[in-house]
């Protein structure tokens, strides 16, 4: 099987997406566990969100695990025969 630069995009997207719903709970703080709650806000509301960090970490993440599964595709790890196999799905 071929992989295409269009499905390889669509792939590392994917994993991307991922990667940053596991990295955006770290290091939040909400307003109730700082001084000072802005008036008409929810408590649970994020002082500092630092989104540019969150998405630097995401992309480093994100491209570091695309190129282990990249590794692990061309070398012959990731074939449809071994994956059935290992999930119990008779190919």
């Amino acid at each position: 099987m071929v992989q295409t630069i269009g499905s390889a995009f669509a792939i590392y997207f994917i994993v991307w997406w991922l990667v940053l719903f596991t990295v955006l709970p770290f290091g939040v703080r909400g307003q109730h566990e700082g001084e000072g709650m802005a008036a008409g806000t929810d408590p649970g509301a994020p002082i500092m969100a630092r989104m540019g960090r969150k998405l630097i970490w995401t992309t480093l993440i994100s491209s570091a695990l695309f190129a282990c599964l990249l590794y692990a595709y061309y070398a012959g790890f990731l074939n449809i025969d071994r994956v059935s196999k290992a999930v119990g799905i008779p190919f």
